[in-house]
C-alpha cells in the first residue's frame, strides 16, 4: 500500500534517473510521477495538483531547478522539495535551502538514502538561507555534507564548533557560516587563540583600559567589542588558558563582561564561531578544557575533511591554486603532469591544502618548464619521493567489507548487493579520474571499460 495517496515528483531530464528513483520510490510504497523538464511540473501545481515531495535536478534545459524551486513554492508554501545535483558547490547548496528545499542531494546517491526523504518528508523541514557566494566547489560527497550543514545552521544563532586537522580551510567554513547569516552585514572577528600570549589574550579578547597595567598608555577595544553585532571566530579554542575559558563561559553565559581595569559593566551581541584541530573531549577527561564551555561552544559541529578524503577535488585544487600561484608570481601558469598528479593522489598530505598551496607556489617559481614534470617533484619536493608507491589500504580490506556487509545484512539491509556496486563503482571512478586528471578517456583505458560505460555511470553534468 502507498504510504499516502499524494504522488513523489521526480523532476529530471536524464531519463535513467527517472527510471531509478521511480522503481526504488515503487518498492518502497511510494506512487510516483516524472517530468523531463520543469515547465509541465509547474503547469502541474498551477492546475491544482500537489505532490508529496519532489526531487528537482538542478540544471536541465528551460527552466533550471532553483528557478521551479522558488516558483513552486510561492504557489505552494510548504512544498517539500530535494534538490539533485551531480556537481557540488556551496552556492547552489545555500540557495537551495535559501529557496526551501527539504535537502540537498549529491549525484550519485545512495537509493536508501533518496527513499528516506520521502518517509519523512511531511514531517522534516529545514532551516531556510539567504543567498549565496561561491566559496567552496567540490565534487566529494564527504564536502556534500559540509554544505549542507552550513545551509542548516548559518541563519541560526547556534553556536557552531568547527572541527578538523590543520590546513583543512576551517576559517572557511566560518566566514561562509557569517556571509549566510543575518549578521552579514555587521564585522566578522577572528582571534587565532594559540597565536597569542596568554598574558595578552584576555585584553585582546576583552579589552583593556587606559592604565589597566604597566605600557596600557591607551584604551584598547577587544575582540568582542569589535565584532558587536556581528560575528566572533576563535581559531584553536582548545589552546585557551583554563582561566579565560571560565571568563569566557561567563560571557556566553550572561552576555556581559568587563574591560580589563574597567568599571562599567558592558553587554555584548556576538555570534561566536570555534574551531579546533584538537580532540576536546579527550582535553576535557584530562581536566585541561571545561566541559561546561565545550558545551555551550558544540551546539553544532562542522567537520571539516582532510584533504585525503577529497580525492574527487584534487586535481580542481590544484587547477585552482596553480591559477592564484601565478597570478602571484607574474609568471606563466604551469601545468601538472598526469606522473605528478598521480603522486599526489597517493601522498596523504597531513598539512592538507595548506601544504597543497605551498607545493603549487614552489613549483610554480621553481619548475624550469610549463609542464611540471616527475622530475621537478624529485628536485624541490623531496617528501614526496619518500611515499610508498602504492596507498596503503590498512590490513585486509576484503576481511573488513566482508565484516561489514554481514553487520548490515543482519541488521535487516535490503538491495545490498545494489547499493554495495553502486558505491564501489562511483569510488572507482573517481579514484581514476583524479589520478587522469579528469580525463574520462584515459579514465575509462585504466579502468578497463569503455568511455560510454564510464559516463553512463558517471551520470550527466548536471
Amino acid at each position: 500500500m502507498p504510504h499516502n495517496d499524494a504522488p513523489i515528483w521526480i523532476i529530471d531530464d536524464d531519463r535513467a534517473i527517472r527510471f531509478v528513483l521511480e522503481h526504488a520510490l515503487a518498492d518502497a510504497g511510494f506512487t510516483a510521477r516524472s517530468f523531463s523538464s520543469a515547465a509541465p511540473a509547474l503547469a502541474a501545481i498551477e492546475a491544482g495538483e500537489i505532490p508529496m515531495l519532489v526531487y528537482s535536478d538542478i540544471r536541465m534545459p528551460g527552466m533550471d531547478g532553483l528557478s521551479w524551486l522558488k516558483r513552486a513554492r510561492t504557489l505552494l508554501p510548504t512544498l517539500s522539495v530535494v534538490i539533485m545535483s551531480a556537481y557540488t558547490d556551496l552556492s547552489s547548496t545555500v540557495a537551495a535551502f535559501d529557496g526551501g528545499a527539504l535537502d540537498y542531494l549529491p549525484k550519485p546517491f545512495d537509493l536508501s538514502h533518496a527513499v528516506a526523504f520521502a518517509q519523512r518528508a511531511q514531517s522534516q523541514r529545514s532551516i531556510l538561507l539567504p543567498a549565496a557566494n561561491p566559496a567552496f566547489v567540490s565534487q566529494s560527497t564527504v564536502m556534500a555534507e559540509v554544505f549542507r550543514a552550513i545551509g542548516r545552521v548559518a541563519r541560526t544563532e547556534l553556536s557552531v564548533l568547527i572541527t578538523g586537522e590543520t590546513g583543512t580551510g576551517k576559517e572557511l567554513i566560518a566566514r561562509a557560516l557569517h556571509q549566510h547569516s543575518n549578521r552579514a552585514k555587521q564585522p566578522f572577528v577572528a582571534l587565532n587563540t594559540a597565536a597569542i600570549a596568554p598574558e595578552l589574550l584576555e585584553s585582546e579578547l576583552f579589552g583593556h583600559e587606559q592604565g589597566a597595567f604597566t605600557g596600557a598608555h591607551r584604551r584598547h577595544a577587544g575582540r568582542f567589542e569589535q565584532a558587536e553585532g556581528g560575528t566572533l571566530f576563535l581559531d584553536e579554542i582548545g589552546d585557551m588558558p583554563l582561566a579565560l575559558q571560565t571568563r569566557l563561559l561567563r560571557v556566553l553565559a550572561e552576555g556581559e563582561y568587563f574591560l580589563l581595569g574597567g568599571r562599567d559593566l558592558k553587554r555584548t551581541n556576538v555570534r561566536l564561531l570555534a574551531a579546533t584541530h584538537q580532540d576536546l573531549q579527550g582535553k576535557v577527561a584530562r581536566g585541561e578544557f571545561r566541559a561546561d564551555l565545550l558545551h555551550r561552544l558544540n551546539v553544532v559541529e562542522i567537520r571539516m575533511p582532510p584533504l585525503r578524503e577529497r580525492g574527487a577535488d584534487l586535481a580542481r585544487l590544484c587547477d585552482e591554486l596553480l591559477d592564484v600561484s601565478a597570478a602571484e608570481l607574474k609568471t606563466p601558469r604551469k601545468r601538472l603532469s598526469e606522473p605528478v598528479l598521480q603522486r599526489f593522489a597517493r601522498y596523504a598530505w597531513p598539512g592538507n591544502v595548506r601544504e597543497l598551496r605551498n607545493y603549487c607556489l614552489r613549483l610554480t617559481a621553481l619548475a624550469p618548464g610549463p609542464d611540471i614534470l616527475e622530475d621537478d617533484i624529485f628536485s624541490f619536493l623531496p617528501q614526496l619521493n619518500h611515499q610508498p608507491a602504492e596507498a596503503p589500504l590498512g590490513g585486509d580490506i576484503w576481511s573488513q567489507l566482508q565484516a561489514l556487509a554481514a553487520h548490515e545484512l543482519a541488521g535487516g539491509k535490503q538491495n545490498l548487493s545494489n547499493d554495495w556496486h553502486a558505491q564501489l563503482d562511483h569510488c572507482l571512478i573517481q579514484a581514476a579520474l583524479t589520478l587522469t586528471g579528469n580525463d574520462r578517456q584515459k579514465a575509462a583505458k585504466r579502468l578497463g571499460v569503455g568511455r560510454n560505460t564510464l559516463t553512463r555511470k558517471l551520470g550527466p553534468k548536471s
